[in-house]
């Protein structure tokens, strides 16, 4: 348990005695910016005071007068009713002996149970993974990451559009290069896929079969099978190199096996009607602004109803909740669907959306816009060559996902404080160094040493990593842990200067703060892990 809960509980225990039960979220502790107003303060004083039918400082005397002093070194009221809590050294710095302990285990919590469906990417394996796809990416096994630390049973799942038209496109695609290859006429379709990676699967599959497919009546179907593996392959290795991995990957077509689709309908029951030839699910009756076609006048499936089956059936494989990462133009997607899982009685809170804006890429100061290889979109691969997966991870997790990115790539590869991902990744590789030249000096993890306010800030920042994966997970936002991850930095670099960690005329201190250097470097790890950021040793 943190600081800060520990802290929490105290005031709550306290309140309790005196006639109100406060529920633990309605407990506010900071920490403070001036220590003068000491480590941590509270407003609950002045929140609760008409529950308890007197003024805040006078509430604030009597929660004072109640609260377990252990691990308190002393309280102050100040202004109206804050509650100032001034803690005592020894429950600052034993958090360096928990954190040494768990190692890459610090900031994991108790398992709760509860089982999480994230879905993101999910791009038709038609092409290339582009920059959209690798905001989503990040963001989305950032989740994953954050997720799993805070203690939920997280899945990755990857749903494969391998059904529909741009699949026909595709076979289709695949097919005049294959003629081309073959010295045969070809036509490219207007609606199909005219990038390098269309040639290079029609020149694999005539090295695998040869002239072959022209006698086959069911050539396009192979194609198009061939063509899924090969673009999903490639795919795959690409979100490797960007350090993503998925535990499920689900194909649409066997969604939509069984006549799973009809079985669906038939379930919604009333909540479906004909119009004008075409079919509508009356998601307007919940959450949604409108029905919504399901059955086109021509018979086929508009994309909706192949999804609702398809997270149905992640309902029905024992999901407690759905994560899902889209771009933002699905605003419109999200109550249509909620909608629909509703119909099954489930609830709207079971279903929700991380809407991911557009980046723009800046290069010398101007929009990098064309990709070198496919000439219409710049590919993952391509900025993870120019930029390095490091800075892509970093500076797609430090913004919110809802908001546009313009992303600096001359910033990305400059090896100065002023590049955030290079600021933290240095400070590691200092905490590092500093260890390395310490090694002959037993660590102190009492370490009970440290006053100064560099040290003491440090070791507050320290206790608060649990809080922020919990409030990242709250908010269902990975920028919270690259703010922790900043602000950690920063109070390395700060403790450096201000610090002369290791003195062979003062080992007793040296060994204090050589252990809180050590424990800084096991946070910053962690803290870059769960961002997908790399910790090197040397830089």
């Amino acid at each position: 348990m943190d600081i800060v809960e520990s802290l929490k509980l105290k005031i709550q225990k306290a309140c309790h005695e005196l006639g109100q039960d406060i529920p633990l979220n309605d407990i506010v502790i900071e920490r403070t910016k001036d220590p003068t107003h000491g480590d941590y303060a509270s407003n609950v004083a002045m929140k609760c005071s008409r529950l308890f039918a007197m003024n805040p400082r006078m509430l604030a005397e009597k929660i004072i007068a109640s609260i377990d002093m252990s691990s308190i070194d002393h309280i102050e009221i100040a202004g109206p009713g804050f509650i100032n809590l001034f803690m005592s050294n020894d429950s600052l710095t034993s958090i360096i002996q928990r954190i040494i302990k768990e190692g890459d285990a610090y900031g994991q919590s108790p398992k709760k149970n509860i089982k999480v469906n994230i879905e993101f990417v999910s791009a038709n394996p038609t092409g290339d993974l582009h920059v959209g796809h690798a905001r989503g990416a990040a963001i989305g096994d950032s989740l994953c990451r954050i997720y799993s630390k805070c203690g939920y049973d997280v899945t990755r799942e990857y749903y494969v559009n391998d059904a529909g038209s741009q699949i026909l496109h595709l076979a289709e695609s695949i097919e005049a290069r294959y003629f081309e290859i073959l010295g045969l006429p070809f036509t490219l379709p207007e609606d199909g896929y005219h990038g390098e990676d269309v040639r290079i699967i029609a020149q694999q599959i005539y090295n695998e079969i040869g002239d072959k497919a022209l006698k086959d009546n069911k050539r396009l179907e192979c194609f198009a099978k061939r063509g899924i593996e090969l673009e999903l392959d490639k795919i795959k290795r690409d979100l490797d190199v960007f350090r993503v991995k998925f535990d499920v990957f689900t194909s649409e077509k066997d969604i939509r096996k069984n006549g799973a689709i009809e079985k669906e309908i038939a379930y919604l029951g009333d909540n479906v009607y004909e119009q004008d030839g075409a079919l509508f699910l009356a998601t307007s009756r919940y959450l949604d602004d409108k029905d919504r076609v399901i059955k086109k006048c021509n018979g086929e499936y508009t994309y909706f109803m192949p999804d609702i089956v398809y997270h149905v059936d992640k309902m029905n494989r024992g999901f407690s909740q759905l994560i899902v990462v889209l771009g933002a133009d699905h605003h419109g997607y999200i109550n249509r669907m909620k909608s629909s899982l509703m119909m099954h009685g489930y609830s709207p809170d079971c279903y929700e959306v991380s809407l991911v804006q557009m980046v723009r890429f800046i290069k010398n100061g101007v929009e990098y816009k064309a990709s070198k290889r496919a000439g219409d979109a710049i590919t993952l691969r391509e900025i993870c060559d120019e930029v390095g997966v490091d800075s892509m991870r970093y500076f797609f997790a430090m913004r919110a996902p809802t908001s546009h990115l313009d992303f600096d790539m001359d910033l990305a590869v400059e090896q100065s404080s002023n590049n955030p991902v290079y600021y933290a990744q240095y400070a590691h590789a200092r905490l590092c160094s500093i260890i390395e030249q310490g090694k002959d000096i037993p660590l102190n993890e009492a370490a009970n040493n440290l006053n100064k306010e560099s040290e003491v800030s440090l070791l507050k920042h320290l206790s608060s990593f649990n809080k922020a994966i919990e409030d990242s997970v709250k908010e269902k936002a990975p920028f919270k842990i690259t703010n922790y991850i900043h602000e950690l930095a920063e109070l390395i670099h700060n403790f450096y200067t201000e610090c002369r960690v290791i003195d062979r005329e003062n080992l007793e201190v040296s060994s204090s703060r050589l252990a809180l250097c050590m424990a800084c470097k096991i946070v910053m790890k962690n803290a870059l892990t769960l961002v997908g950021v790399s910790a090197p040793e040397h830089m």
